[in-house]
Parts: structure tokens; sequence; C-alpha cells
């Protein structure tokens, strides 16, 4: 993109934030393939409380080395601001003990351990003994995890008795010794084309088999152990929630005001709803009219997931083409995406970086459900472009891609939802003001989305905070069922994805405001800008500058774009 224009020269706080980033690779090599980071494909990642503990060492070392270091530009300083802000957040989470009970339905070890798989290479012999060597740790790691996971008992920090029973299931699936992913995909492997032999073939089995049966002992310490322990309530309480919600937007919010303004947001997108379905079906016509009306319409249904996939591919690259050279100048590598149909089947769509030398494409992945074969391309669109360009991948590519000005801790590790998932957001609204939603499905699709995202700000912080809940939704507390009332009132979708999702905000408290309250800044800072700019305001210049500083927290956004 535009705005890289000179090769910086590398400094001392660069240096620390590299060597940051190369040592986290090694205690993290989870963390390191998401990354894209090379060499550590075949280890594990340490989710023991002596792992924990390394992981907040390395922290505390690079803050001392951060603090006694002068910054050298405004490059550097920005650095400083961002990791001090993000280390010394994930400082105060690990002495709460919060790294001792994570367990939830979408982002805890139980998923990563099995997720990361996704992303490693499987072309050649080499690639697969990778694989065979990482999974041959999995039992390593699944006790580790059991054994943080007891220490946060014995604190009195136990996930709630919803997480821990839906993580049973989750668990049973991955230790079933014929049809758990580590036994089947050690048994598929099939380097340079061909079925895995000899030791290679012995090796993958023995670890898919090993792997299984650790996951079978997880089983057995969740339903037992863990579960006599699990509180029903699922609420963290406010000083909880309040920590994890700094961590996932990036800045402190006032959580009383983001709650009356996401009922506020809620009642105006279902507004804007309204008006839109009157214009699909009609006046006095319902949402569930507009929806029939638009489902009868046989060109907007896909049938099958080759079909999904190909639609995915093709609307993500008819994005890129429009807009490159139009609203932002793209590199050459940004102009590849993949679509993928993911071995998962929960239900999720999500987003995975490039590698850093861009031989893995960035990724959109698609997980269907089981059963699932017919698709609406109007409620998806807008997911396509949240997803792709100008959504993550335009914002996570380009800032992997902007290493002559960006050390490797900006580029690869520097990350919070509100930054990563409100640019997302604000990107779904950005193609409607850019005139490619204004087909009134596709708009249907958009504003159906918000209005859920809308929603979540509401539920999130209602539930895990006790807010008081409207009158409509049952008044009192609101708890989980007055939440899944709410929630299936304002979100037109299968209730089987909606109980996965209010399962996910029960146990991920802060997360899924993040992507809501992330947007609301995004558009704040883009109208101080604009203030601040007057005539001389530009918003594809805004756009390159912000995208060019990679993911640094929302509190330190203003400063990096010199609007304080």
């Amino acid at each position: 993109m535009v705005g890289i224009v000179t090769v910086r020269q590398a400094t001392a706080i660069d240096a620390i934030a590299d060597a940051y980033t190369e040592r986290l690779a090694s205690l993290d090599p989870i963390a390191a393939t998401g990354m894209g980071i090379p060499g550590h494909d075949h280890q594990m990642t340490d989710f023991s409380p002596d792992g924990h503990e390394e992981r907040a060492e390395l922290n505390r070392e690079t803050l001392a080395k951060l603090s006694s270091t002068p910054a050298a530009d405004e490059v550097d300083r920005i650095t400083v601001l961002a990791m001090t802000d993000r280390l010394k957040l994930a400082l105060e989470i690990h002495a709460a003990g919060e790294h001792l009970a994570q367990l939830n339905v979408i982002a805890s070890p139980l998923q990563d351990l099995r997720d990361v798989l996704d992303l490693m290479p499987t072309a050649t012999i080499d690639d697969w003994a990778n694989i065979a060597a990482r999974v041959s740790r999995v039992p390593d790691a699944v006790h580790g995890y059991i054994e943080s996971l007891r220490e946060g008992a014995s604190r009195g920090l136990v996930p709630a008795r919803l997480q821990v029973n839906e993580g049973v299931k989750q668990a049973a699936e991955l230790a079933d010794p014929k049809s758990s992913f580590f036994v089947t995909f050690t048994s598929g492997a099939s380097p340079d084309g061909a079925p895995a032999t000899g030791a290679l073939a012995n090796d993958l089995a023995m670890a898919g088999r090993k792997a299984a049966a650790a996951y079978g002992q997880l089983v057995d310490f969740l339903s037992g152990e863990l579960a006599a322990s699990a509180p029903a309530e699922d609420a963290v309480g406010r000083d909880r929630y309040a920590l994890w919600s700094q961590e996932f937007v990036g800045a402190a919010v006032d959580l009383d005001e983001t709650y009356e303004w996401g009922l506020e947001e809620l009642a105006r997108m279902a507004a804007e709803q309204d008006r839109i379905v009157r214009e699909i079906a009609g006046p006095g016509a319902t949402i569930e009219d507009a929806i029939a009306k638009l489902e009868s319409d046989p060109g907007r249904v896909l049938h099958g997931t080759a079909a999904l996939r190909e639609w995915m591919q093709a609307t993500a690259d008819e994005a890129i083409a429009a807009l490159d050279g139009v609203h932002f100048d793209l590199a050459e590598q940004l102009k590849t995406i993949e679509c993928m149909i993911a071995p998962t089947e929960n239900g999720g769509i999500y987003y995975t970086g490039p590698s850093d030398d861009f031989t893995r494409p960035g990724r959109m992945w698609w997980s269907v459900p089981p059963g699932v074969t017919e698709f609406s391309t109007w409620r998806e669109k807008t997911t396509v472009n949240h997803e792709g360009v100008p959504g993550h991948h335009l914002q996570i590519a380009q800032a992997v891609l902007n290493r002559e000005q960006l050390n490797s801790w900006r580029r690869l590790v520097s990350w919070s939802s509100g930054h990563g998932e409100g640019w997302a957001l604000y990107s779904e609204r950005l193609m409607e003001e850019f005139g490619f939603m204004d087909d009134p499905g596709d708009r249907l699709g958009l504003v159906d989305g918000q209005r859920m995202r809308a929603t979540r700000v509401v539920l999130d912080i209602g539930v895990h905070c006790h807010k008081p809940a409207p009158a409509r939704w049952g008044g009192g507390i609101w708890d989980a069922a007055k939440a899944w009332d709410c929630f299936k009132a304002n979100v037109n979708m299968d209730e089987s994805f909606l109980r996965f999702e209010l399962n996910r905000y029960l146990g991920w408290p802060g997360q899924a405001p993040s992507y809501k309250i992330g947007q609301r800044l995004w558009e704040t800072y883009r109208a101080d800008a604009a203030q601040a700019a007057g005539s001389e305001f530009s918003l594809k210049d805004f756009h390159t500058r912000a995208l060019n500083l990679g993911s640094v927290p929302l509190s330190v956004m203003p400063q990096a774009l010199g609007l304080t």
C-alpha cells in the first residue's frame, strides 16, 4: 500500500521487540505456527503452570528492557507504548490466575492443540515428520493443561459448568479411537502425493492414537474432578470482566456507558433492518417475509460446499480487483487470498494470516456444520468483506508485509480484537459506503450481522456484569435464559448456531463486544482525523497510515495517528 516509502534503520527498541518475538515463538510454538514463523512446527506449547510462568517471565524481562532503552524515533515511541500496554496487561491477567481457568467452547487449549494442525503444510515427507513430532507431544501438552486447570481450581478459579460440559463433548470427539481427528488426520498422510509408508507411517499412527488417548484422559478429568467444582453461574463479575474487556478491546471502556450505548445501537440496527425489510417485501412485511422472498431466489442460494468455496473465492477476488487502485493500493502479495472449507464443523468463519514470507497465503476458512448443504449469498457477502478485503486480509497481511518500517512484534505478534475485529466490522460498512452493497438483500445481510454484534454488546456486558435487563427481556438481572430469548429475537440464524454463539459469549467474557466497540472507536478516530485535516483529509491516506501501523492497541491509536 502507499505510505511505505523508506527503509527504516533498525533500532535498539526494534532489537528488543524482535528478540521478544523470537523467544515467544520458542515458548509458544502454536503461536509461532499461527504467525508463520518457521522452525517450531515440530514442537508444542507448554500449557502447564510452569509454561505459563516462563512466558510471564519473558514479559517481565522485556518490560524492564523497554523502560531502560530510549526511543530513537516515532516508530519506537509507538512500539514502546503498544508493547508496554500489552505486556503489562498480560501480567495483570497472569497475576489474577486467569491462565489457570482457560476453558471455553472456541478458544482455549482444548481447541488450540487440534486447530494448529490446520495451518501446517502437508506436501512433503518433512512436513509430515513435523506433524508426527507435534502430535506426539499432544499427551504432554494435555497433561500440562490438566495441571493448570487443577491449580486454578485449588485457587477457586473454575470455568462455569456450561463450559466444562461443552468441553467434555468436544474432547470426547477428539478422544474417539476411530473417528478422532488426530487419528484420521495422521492416517491420511500423503507426502508427495503418495500414502505414507514405513517409519513415518508408524510414527504418525502411534502419535494419533496417543493424542486421542490423552484427550480421553482430559474427558475423565473435566467430567469428574473439574465438573465437581464448576460453578453453575456463567457470569464472571465486573472485576474479572473489566480486565478481559481491556485485553480484547485494546482500551479501557466505561462498561456502564457502553452497555447503554449497546441498547441504543441495537434499537438503531433493528429500525434500519425494518426499513430494508419493507424495501424487499413491501409495507407491513416481517423479517420472515423478506427472508422467504430472498431464499426463493435461486440466484441467491448455493448448493454444496464446493459451490460455497467457489463463490467465496470469486467474491473475494472481485472485491480485491474492484478496490485496488481506487480505494486502496494493494501490493502484489495482498492480491492473493485462499478460500477454504475448514476440516472442523462448528459453524465458524475465520481468517488466518499469511506466513512471514507469504509462502502460506492469507486464508478465509468456513467451518460448515454437519448436514448443512445450502448457503445464502445474501447473508454472507458481508462476511467475505469482513474476512477478506478490505477486512482482515488487508489489515493483517499489510502489517506482515510492512517489514521496512515495523519490527517483528509489530508485524506478527501485536493483536487486539478491538483493533482487528473492529476494523473488519468497519470494513463491512465501508463496502456499503463505497457502493458495493446496494442490493437490498446484501444490505439485509450486512445489517443482520451488525444487529447481532450490537445484541452481544448488551448480552455480554449484561450477563457478566449483572446489569439490569429491560422489561421486554424479563426484567431483573440478566442471565443466560434471558440472553437466549433476546438473542433469538434479534438474530435470524439457525438455533444450533445461535446456541454455540451464546455459549461462546458466556465462556469468553469481553471478546464478543470488542467487535462493535472496536468499530465505534475506528469510526471515532476517522472522524477526529477528518476534523483535524479539514479540506485536506483523504480517506485513502487515512486508511493507509492506520493500517501501516500494524495492530496497535486502540488506546494507542490516537497517538500513533497524531490525534493527541
